[in-house]
């Protein structure tokens, strides 16, 4: 693979995604978002993060004939058994906000005392070769810490308001750009994948 531009299709619609990802795999990588081929968004039906980006990764490579990434994400709450997980970005509601999503986990965990409040952001991302790729590459990290009583910070999305980094101490929207992305669930993952891939094509 070595000397070759491969191109591989990012089966989200995010550009900040896809050009911090192309940077971690290097010039040898094209990487082009799943909305500029022309590809719309696949139905999330999965039970686990993993299930629902092999089903992207899987439909943006039928679509295109091209390998793909793909990657999804949520929060884990260990005093909600897991929750919201898959369902983070909808646990208030099919249409919720932001807002709404951190007012809902707020009021899920009042009254419980820091030690009881852990959580971790997960992301797994994965690469198919094809659609029917029968040995995906797999990278499952996830960022430890836990949920504030309050929000604070203005930057990042999500629940990084309410989102504690227990190694700065600080909420990850206080975090900046480069901070976030050494210490997140998708830097970590990114890099994992990106040296899974490097490894097997001879690159590294």
């Amino acid at each position: 693979m070595a000397g070759e531009r491969v191109r591989v299709v990012l089966a989200t619609g995010n550009e900040g995604k896809r050009r911090e990802l192309e940077a971690l795999l290097g010039n040898n990588w094209e990487l082009l978002p799943q909305a500029a081929l022309g590809v719309d968004a696949v139905e999330e039906t999965g039970t686990s993060f993993l299930e629902n980006a092999l089903l992207k990764a899987r439909h943006a490579s039928a679509a295109t004939g091209l390998p793909a990434i793909a990657d999804d994400s949520g929060l884990e709450v260990n005093a909600l058994g897991g929750a919201p997980g898959v369902h983070s970005a909808r646990y208030a509601g099919v249409a919720a906000d932001d807002a709404a999503n951190n007012s809902k986990l707020v009021a899920a965990l009042a009254g419980l005392p820091p030690p009881a409040r852990g959580a971790r952001f997960r992301c797994v991302m994965v690469f198919v070769r094809g659609p029917d790729d029968p040995s995906p590459v797999v990278a499952d990290c996830s960022w430890d810490g836990f949920i504030a009583s309050e929000a604070r910070g203005a930057g990042g999305f999500g629940y990084d308001p309410l989102f504690i980094d227990p190694a700065s101490g600080r909420h990850s929207a206080e975090l900046t750009p480069q901070e976030k992305n050494a210490r997140s669930h998708r830097g970590q993952a990114a890099r994992a994948l990106r040296d899974q891939l490097l490894a097997q094509s001879g690159s590294r």
